[in-house]
């Protein structure tokens, strides 16, 4: 079982984005037949399979044995990944990247995508991929926004020039900042 799979055809969107379908994906976190799935979920054995057989269509669920019960092959099948990832393509482009103004959302987006698209163009299957992922909250005085920024992006610079020579292993360093929306935190940023 992958830990990511990376949704890119509108047949695998299509086959997901059903609400008994994502039901019976989860039970099959674990390898199951159908008529365990169905004993879960209140449901009829060949209702189970008609959506674990649209599901394995779309390459969202794969069988990983199968078993002889009372005379008939009863196959034992596994979710192929954890997690779901839909591309944003999709839905397709709709307008121009925002690729000027480094300080809007549209651009935040613009680099998620890209982000998004470069990790699932990865090899997740290979267990000894360097990378790393972090995450952290700050608090910022708006006076201090400005200097903030500022000095994020040298920092930041300063890692592009130090490594960023023609040799060694090509890693990409991606930074988002934005505000953080809690409708309960009354010191969360608003829009004006």
């Amino acid at each position: 079982m992958r830990d990511v799979v990376y949704l890119d055809q509108i047949e695998q969107a299509e086959a997901l984005l059903k609400p008994q379908r994502i039901e019976v994906l989860r039970q099959l976190a674990e390898p199951r037949s159908c008529t365990e799935v169905a004993v879960e979920l209140d449901q009829t054995p060949q209702r189970v399979y008609y959506h674990v057989k649209r599901l394995l269509e779309a390459g969202l669920v794969r069988q990983v044995a199968e078993r002889r019960v009372r005379g008939i092959h009863e196959g034992i099948y596994q979710a192929a990944g954890r997690s779901y990832w839909l591309s944003p393509r999709l839905v397709g482009r709709i307008g121009l990247r925002q690729t000027r103004d480094r300080l809007s959302l549209g651009y935040l987006l613009d680099l998620m995508e890209d982000v998004q698209a470069d990790v699932a163009a990865l090899d997740l299957t290979r267990p000894d991929l360097p990378s790393i992922g972090m995450s952290g909250d700050i608090r910022v005085r708006p006076e201090q926004r400005k200097a903030f920024l500022d000095e994020l992006q040298q920092t930041l610079q300063d890692l592009f020039t130090r490594y960023g020579g023609a040799e060694g292993d090509p890693f990409r360093l991606a930074v988002a900042c934005y505000p953080k929306g809690d409708p309960n935190d009354r010191t969360a940023p608003t829009a004006e």
